[in-house]
């Protein structure tokens, strides 16, 4: 994977425990372009490398701009940004890539954010403003202080933007209540934490006129049981080399220990950083960013976590 060296030209704390960082080339020029609902790998200084969303204009090929909430219970990624990364220094990103992207067709959208998950989305809203296209925005957030973002927002559409805070309200958000309504044919973007995934999944899926796209922080629960993992074998096309891949382990781990180094990031489906041609044979996907088209293609897959369904995988290595 080709990196990116980038300055970080602006460092500004956007809500509580929410840090905003502005990346820059150091040499002023382009970075290349995005599309609204983007991320960019963030190759960390203790060796992690993390996932962020682009909240800025896609228009402006100048900057990039990310915002992340330090976890409380952090694996390293956001509290190294938070306590590492300082404004005036350097770091290392990927090109942006697109797992979330508006899909065509529509000029109306409904947008559903929890706590950080708003990232994404603002990038769309600032996209759909820009087309003169139609939206509306429902924010959940813990506490009024956890919302980033929220001026802006305003700014933006203030008719538009419906806030809940838990604290406030003394409950979660119910997406069964009269006051929460769609239109039918108009589809539903979401992002944050599992509970509220699970639950405007749960919404769309009794609704067909509105289908709902997804961007999730982690792999969510299984909706459906997985068949038992087998015993597969895989060969690669370009060395003629077959693997065996026994059920415990994935065929990232199987070529990595035959000395193969694959661009990886996450290891759970979530980034489509390893995603591999596949050439011959049935891929059995299991990871959270193919589409349905793509799946039923299996012309890709993601080799950290998908397996196959043929006793054979030829792929594109």
């Amino acid at each position: 994977m080709n990196k990116i060296l980038v300055s970080i030209d602006g460092r500004s704390d956007e809500a509580r425990d929410v840090v905003k960082l502005t990346l820059r080339r150091p040499d002023g020029d382009h970075l290349p372009g995005f599309t609204p609902g983007s991320h960019i790998d963030l190759f960390l200084p203790n060796g992690l490398t993390r996932q962020y969303s682009l909240v800025n204009d896609c228009r402006d090929p100048s900057r990039y701009e990310i915002a992340v909430s330090k976890a409380i219970a952090s694996r390293g990624g956001s509290s190294c940004v938070h306590e590492q990364l300082r404004q005036g220094g350097l770091v290392e990103i990927s090109a942006p890539r697109n797992n979330f992207a508006l899909q065509p067709g529509h000029d109306t959208f409904q947008f559903i954010a929890g706590g950080i998950g708003i990232t994404p989305i603002l990038s769309m809203i600032r996209h759909c403003q820009s087309q003169g296209w139609k939206w509306n925005l429902l924010y959940l957030a813990r506490t009024r202080a956890h919302a980033a973002f929220q001026d802006e927002l305003l700014a933006l559409g203030q008719e538009r933007v419906r806030f809940h805070f838990d604290d406030e309200a003394r409950a979660l958000f119910d997406f069964s209540a009269p006051s929460f309504a769609v239109d039918p044919g108009v589809p539903i973007y979401c992002c944050g934490p599992t509970p509220v995934m699970n639950a405007v999944d749960r919404f769309s899926q009794g609704r067909p006129d509105n289908p709902a796209y997804f961007e999730w922080f982690s792999p969510p629960a299984e909706a459906v049981t997985r068949q038992p993992a087998t015993d597969f074998k895989v060969k690669l096309q370009r060395s003629g080399q077959v693997y065996a891949v026994p059920e415990s382990k994935s065929i990232l781990e199987v070529l990595e220990e035959n000395g193969y180094e694959l661009s990886c990031s996450c290891r759970e489906g979530m980034c489509r950083t390893c995603e591999t041609t596949v050439l011959e044979g049935v891929p059995d996907h299991r990871d959270y960013v193919l589409s349905k088209g793509e799946r039923e293609a299996g012309r890709t897959m993601m080799v950290c976590v998908s397996r196959a369904r043929s006793e054979m995988l030829v792929l594109d290595l």
